[in-house]
Parts: C-alpha cells; sequence; structure tokens
C-alpha cells in the first residue's frame, strides 16, 4: 500500500516551529509509527546488528580469512568506501521519483552482495585484493544509503517534531542493533576463521530478513514530502525561494568538520589511551560502550529537551559542546597518569553529549529547510558529506596526533567552532 499524503498525518508532537515551547516526549507507540511501524522498526534493529556483526572486523577478515597484507587490505577498504560515495547522486534522484522503502530495502540488499563476496573470495588468491576491494564497495553503498533513504522516509510520514523524534528513535534503534552486533560478534572471534566466516554468513542473513521487512512496509511519497510543511521554519529565518540549493554548501562544509565527532570514541580516544598513556585497551572498550549505551538511553530524550530551540541554533550548540569536550581532552592528558585517563572517560560524556545534540538536528535541519522537489537530493548531498568526513577523519585525526596532544585537540577544536558559527547564519541562499 501507499502511505497517506502528509495533509492526513498524525499532529506534530510539538506546536508549530515558531513557537517556544519544548516538543513533549512522545508516547512509544506514536514513535514507533512515526518511525515507520513494527515492522520497520525490526528491520532496521535487524540490518544493524548485522552490520555490527562484521562492521568492525571487515579489516580483520581480509587479514586473517582472505589473507591480505594488513596495509593492503587497510587500502582495499578505503577505496570501496570512497567508491561507495559515488552512489548517492543516484540515490538522491531515485527517491525524488517517490522511492522510499524500495530505497531502504536496496540499500540492505545490496550489501548481500558484498558479503557473498567475501565468503567467496578464494584465500591468498591474486584476484582476492579487488574481490575485498568490490565487496568493500558494496558493502560502502549500502552503508552511504540506507541514511539518507531512512531520513526520506521517515520525512514522508512524519511532519514537523514529530518526524525529529523519529529520526533520533531510529538512531538509537540503530545504535542499540550496532552494539548487540559487535558483542556477538566479540564472542564468536573465539573461533578464529570459522567464526569470521560465520558472521559474513551470519551478516548475509541479517541483510536479507532486514530487505524483506522494509519492502513489506510499502511506503512510497504519494504527495509533497512532510518536510515541506515546516521548511518555512526558523530554521531559515525566512520565506523559501523556489530555487534556493538543496542543502547551502556552508553547511554541508560545515558537516564535514561536525562528523569529526562520530570518530573521536572510535579513532582519536583508542589512539590517545593506548599508544600516548599506554593505558590498557579496556579502557578504550568502556568509551565506546559508554558513548554507544548513552546514544541508545539519551538520543531521544535529548531531541526532544533541545526542540526548545531551533534546529540551526540547536546544531550550533552542539558545536560549541564538541569543542568543549576536545579542550577537556587536552586538559586531561595533562594530568598524571591515572587521573589522565578517568578524565578523558569522564570528558567523553561530554562529547557523547555533542553528539545526541548535533544527531538530533543535523538532518533534521537538512529535511525542514530542503525544497520539497529535492529532499531526496538533500539527503544524499548531506550524506555524502558525512560519508566523506568519516572517510577521511582517521587518516587526519592519526596525523594530527603524531604531532602531539596541542595539535590534534586544539585544530578539532578551531575547526568546530568555526563550523559552529558558520550553521548558525542561514546561507545568502536562504536569506
Amino acid at each position: 500500500m501507499t502511505r497517506p499524503a502528509p495533509s492526513s498525518l498524525p499532529a506534530p508532537l510539538s506546536p508549530e516551529p515558531g513557537a517556544s515551547s519544548p516538543a513533549r516526549k512522545p508516547g512509544v507507540r506514536a514513535l514507533v509509527r512515526a518511525v515507520g511501524g513494527p515492522r520497520y522498526v525490526v528491520a532496521l534493529a535487524v540490518d544493524s546488528i548485522g552490520a555490527g556483526l562484521l562492521r568492525p572486523f571487515l579489516l580483520l577478515y581480509g587479514i586473517d580469512v582472505l589473507h591480505l597484507a594488513t596495509l593492503t587490505a587497510g587500502l582495499a577498504m578505503t577505496a570501496g568506501v570512497v567508491a561507495g560515495l559515488g552512489c548517492m547522486p543516484v540515490v538522491g534522484r531515485w527517491l525524488d521519483r517517490g522511492a522510499r522503502s524500495a530505497a531502504v530495502a536496496a540499500s540492505m540488499l545490496v550489501r548481500v552482495i558484498g558479503t557473498v563476496l567475501l565468503l567467496a573470495a578464494p584465500a591468498g588468491h591474486a584476484a582476492t585484493v579487488w574481490v575485498f576491494a568490490i565487496a568493500a564497495l558494496f558493502l560502502g553503498v549500502g552503508g552511504q544509503a540506507v541514511s539518507a533513504a531512512h531520513a526520506a522516509l521517515v520525512s514522508t510520514i512524519s511532519a514537523g517534531r514529530q518526524r525529529d523524534a523519529a529520526l533520533a528513535a531510529g538512531r538509537s534503534v540503530r545504535n542499540a542493533g550496532l552494539g548487540l552486533g559487535a558483542l556477538l560478534a566479540t564472542a564468536s572471534l573465539t573461533g578464529g576463521t570459522a567464526g569470521l566466516r560465520a558472521l559474513a554468513a551470519g551478516t548475509t542473513v541479517s541483510y536479507l530478513l532486514s530487505a524483506a521487512l522494509a519492502y513489506s512496509v510499502r511506503v512510497r511519497a504519494s504527495g509533497p514530502p512532510a518536510a515541506a510543511h515546516d521548511s518555512t521554519s526558523r530554521d531559515s529565518g525566512s520565506a523559501p525561494r523556489a530555487r534556493r540549493p538543496a542543502v547551502p554548501p556552508m553547511l554541508l562544509a560545515a558537516n564535514v568538520i561536525y562528523v569529526f565527532c562520530l570518530s573521536i570514541p572510535e579513532v582519536a580516544l583508542p589512539l590517545v589511551l593506548v599508544t600516548q598513556l599506554h593505558a590498557s585497551p579496556v579502557w578504550a572498550a568502556a568509551v565506546f560502550v559508554i558513548n554507544t549505551g548513552l546514544v541508545v538511553a539519551f538520543q531521544v530524550p535529548v531531541t526532544a529537551w533541545m526542540s526548545r530551540f531551533s534546529r540551526r541554533t540547536a546544531l550550533a550548540i552542539s558545536g560549541v559542546v564538541i569543542s568543549a569536550s576536545y579542550l577537556g581532552f587536552l586538559g586531561s592528558v595533562e594530568l598524571p597518569h591515572r587521573w589522565a585517563v578517568l578524565a578523558i572517560v569522564g570528558v567523553s560524556v561530554l562529547s557523547t553529549l555533542g553528539e545526541l545534540i548535533y544527531a538530533g538536528s543535523s538532518t533534521a535541519l537538512v529535511a525542514a529547510t530542503a525544497p520539497e522537489h529535492a529532499l531526496g537530493r538533500a539527503l544524499a548531498r548531506f550524506q555524502l558529506s558525512t560519508g566523506f568526513s568519516l572517510a577521511i577523519s582517521p587518516a587526519i585525526i592519526t596525523a594530527l596526533a603524531a604531532r602531539g596532544p596541542a595539535a590534534l585537540w586544539v585544530s578539532l577544536t578551531a575547526a568546530t567552532l568555526l563550523a559552529a558559527a558558520a550553521v548558525a547564519r542561514p546561507s545568502a541562499a536562504e536569506a
């Protein structure tokens, strides 16, 4: 079936965006409906569990199962993921033709090709590296496309602050699934090479099941996207222009900087804790678990609380909070060893708060201000900037860290504050 046009959707969870009162925390049933319904929520959970099974161990699969050199496997993964970003313009145009659940299902299904290639790749063969890179390409295409397709689907069945809460809830579900998948995968690693192959097989089944569930929801845009209903909100500060860009270039550039915060618990802090402070890797794992737990538990409440501000203001606030955490990390490494480790773990909570505010306002801002006819392209371009940043941030973070703590944290602080200042004011195209 086709979802009803936005005019028949449930009322938003908050007053019109120009109002000053914050949105109330939605009930669980209303939130599930706003996300896409029970089957779709299950699809998100199953898909993210599958991603959690293999994604953290993809490099290890290339090294241990396919017998690739570490550098070769790393370069092949990077090349595959970066090449996967090229699919986003196509995804955006497909979304603007009305695709919703079909696009989500396709993004889940395309990753099946990647996992099947991993299972079929011959170990130690001359062509293995190419098979591994192509597998990473399909996995990267699906991983990038699913975020934009999911946001477009939610924007079709939800409006205003209801949509914001639904996007936040979807992120909580996906993080919970990733964490559970990674936990299951860690237990499977005791099986060595056979365990890694089992992870790839389990991921394949997970992607197939999630794609079938997502497609069965059968959501297609049957009218102007719901984002059109609040495109004139105080987020843009003025009436819309017919030919304004889908996403202001300044917002895309700022997002590249903001996304570095997502690499902090996965790249920067393990690097600092293990290689600079010589702490046990358990501390790095603890930071990751804390980050995941906070995202799962507080993404929706934080997004609802921040609804008292415009989305643009919330995004700027997140930049300030993230910058403060960077300075906190810089101060922490100057403490005596034991206190430095504890301080970094403590400051990581502040960093996660900034991440929560960023995640709850960034995609919502794009969905709220994009022209109704270009919602898909807007979300695709925004995801392209996110994917690009995720691809380059490990290299930049490691290069800065090699020059010392000040080079790393001061550079990130300055760049993030500039990005926050840029997003705080509408661009000329929006004025």
